[in-house]
């Protein structure tokens, strides 16, 4: 079926059921970023494989809402069919539930399917259409009544369990610290929906969802016991065994909807709205408090042996990069037939060697020239670019491994870079570092933070359309929140940044149809001295392109920053190196003038 089949057999079924509008968003039943194939319906219907974005369809109009990280890759990937692109300006906003109210009329039903939608979003769409008389059900699954043949099955690979020597908690004191929440919270039980939340509180790890090592499966910590919920065939002896010595019960995953049925009106559930699904939420029999997932806050707090494991994880990747950096400038040299593909292979490879490696923690981003502009950019065999020795190369990449997750960015000159990409490189360099050397007083949240990192782009008037920065997990979801560094007031915007909370610093810029440029290190919050301040360490390992930097418009202070992160990253990672790579990579971490 060809997308525009797809709309046709969906509004044949839309119209027998009374649906005068169907929206579609990018979730699962666990309000996920990454999505199990199973579920990917947004990109099913709509071609479009960006990992953010909403599909409204009417009798007439077939919209896509994505926001700025991806207008260029969907104006490509909507070019053959009915759907047309909106552009979202706020990637926070809701601008669909607007164009409906604006296009349909009272009495007129729009449909979605409540398990795909967080509880809160379906009040939010609720609360704008219903005072307009468009009535709103939550209690349709239409997608699969179209997308029956192909459709993938959910995953059966085992789960396994993370070691506390990587965790550096046990399950048990894990379970504690929720359970110390709960009682604060005068609650008896927590509904837990998240997949990394449940990975994190129970130590175990999957492979059911591509670059995040999660197992489908939801959870409820109580004062006194804990019940997971998940496929039993992808537990071996050895996790049956670690569930029961942990007395955590087992059920099948599609008990949860009775097990919730049958909660006790006299207790209270805590329920975080913004994660657990409106048909879930409904099937909660207790009395229920909204509030934040506990998991949520207490993972993106890193413990100090998560972060000592993280140190070790930045030595192995910055010698999977170096060794895949070298590789690509001998294969341009020797004028080998490269394209983007390649290196996002090579560089899998070169991480693969690593101790402890289990994949990739997303798709690489490889853009060379214009493709570096598409913020999100993935090559694929059939389209990617081939590389020549010329022009800017866009590198985003990242590793699981069992002692921790990396992103990181690099942009590299493949030639005599022009003084406006010196420029442009530089500007966005001096932000990177502002942040890095960040000194503040505890209280203060992402979106004060993110001014330091755009503050030099700004002057030129020049800026970039994507958060500075997200929180990033150990050894599981790469785009990890509720922290990070975002001009708008969202919840990376909002929330405070502890001591322990491991963040991406990734300014950027990028010119339509010619290159993109972004630099990327992880960070993780520190106490600075004993004053009540905090500050940021840099744990990402790998040197900055040279050649790319205007020194003129360097301070002295900056170079120093520089040179001092340099040589750390000479120390910690030259070790993994020898013979003509380790000279080569010498020359990449020598000072700069």
């Amino acid at each position: 079926m060809t997308i525009n089949d797809k709309l046709f057999a969906l509004r044949s079924i839309m119209k027998q059921k009374g649906m005068d509008a169907l929206i579609i968003p990018s979730s699962d039943p666990h309000q996920s970023e990454y999505v199990a194939a199973h579920w990917q319906e947004r990109t099913w219907i709509s071609g479009f494989t960006g990992s953010a974005g909403t599909v409204v369809i009417t009798e007439d109009h077939a919209g896509l809402w994505t926001d700025s990280r991806y207008f260029l890759q969907a104006e490509m990937e909507l070019d053959d069919s009915e759907f047309v692109l909106h552009k979202m300006f706020n990637q926070f906003a809701a601008p669909y539930v607007d164009f409906l109210s604006e296009n349909l009329h009272k009495g007129q039903v729009v449909a979605i399917n409540g398990l795909m939608f967080a509880k809160s979003s379906v009040d939010g769409i609720k609360n704008t259409l219903e005072p307009l008389g468009i009535n709103v059900e939550h209690r349709h699954d239409l997608i699969s009544q179209v997308w029956a043949d192909n459709r993938p099955s959910l995953s059966l690979t085992p789960i396994h369990v993370h070691d506390a020597s990587f965790a550096g908690k046990t399950v048990e004191e894990k379970l504690s610290d929720i359970r110390q929440n709960i009682t604060e919270s005068r609650a008896n039980h927590h509904f837990i929906s998240a997949l990394d939340d449940i990975a994190w509180t129970f130590n175990i790890r999957g492979n059911d969802v591509d670059y995040n090592p999660v197992v489908i499966a939801y959870a409820i910590v109580s004062k006194v016991d804990a019940h997971i919920f998940l496929d039993k065939r992808k537990l071996n002896q050895e996790v049956f065994s670690y569930f029961e010595q942990n007395k955590i019960t087992i059920h099948a995953y599609d008990d949860i909807i009775p097990y919730l049925n049958n909660l006790s009106e006299k207790e209270t559930v805590i329920v975080d709205p913004n994660i657990c699904s409106q048909t879930v939420y409904e099937a909660i029999n207790a009395q229920i408090k909204h509030d934040a997932s506990i998991p949520k806050l207490l993972k993106a707090i890193k413990n100090q042996a998560e972060i000592a494991h993280i140190r070790n994880a930045m030595k192995k990747d910055g010698a999977a990069i170096a060794n895949t950096f070298y590789w690509l400038e001998n294969s341009l040299s020797d004028q080998t037939n490269l394209d983007e593909c390649a290196v996002a292979l090579k560089l899998a490879e070169n991480r693969s060697k690593q101790e402890y490696y289990h994949g990739e923690s997303f798709g690489a981003i490889i853009g060379y020239k214009a493709n570096g502009a598409i913020i999100h950019y993935h090559p694929e065999p059939d389209t990617c670019k081939k590389i020549n020795a010329e022009g800017i190369l866009l590198v985003d990449s990242g590793g699981q491994y069992s002692d921790g997750t990396t992103d990181i960015t690099r942009t590299l000159a493949l030639s005599e870079p022009t003084s406006e990409q010196k420029k442009h490189y530089t500007l966005i360099l001096k932000g990177m570092i502002a942040l890095s050397r960040a000194v503040f007083p505890a209280g203060t949240t992402g979106v004060q933070l993110d001014t330091l990192a755009r503050q030099f782009l700004w002057t030129e008037g020049l800026n970039y359309g994507h958060g500075t920065g997200h929180g990033v997990g150990f050894f599981l979801n790469v785009h990890e929140p509720p922290q990070g560094f975002a001009p708008a007031h969202s919840e990376r915007g909002r929330t405070v940044h502890v001591e322990g909370m491991l963040s991406s610093n990734e300014p950027g810029y990028y010119l339509e149809g010619q290159y993109g440029m972004r630099i990327e290190n992880l960070i993780v919050v520190n106490k600075f001295k004993d004053f009540g301040f905090l500050s940021f360490e840099t744990l990402t390992l790998y040197p900055f392109d040279k050649t790319l930097l205007d020194h003129s418009l360097l301070t002295e202070e900056e170079k120093n920053w520089i040179n001092d992160y340099h040589q750390k990253v000479w120390n910690d990672v030259s070790p993994l190196l020898s013979g003509e790579i380790k000279t080569w990579f010498k020359e990449k971490c020598d000072p700069v003038d």
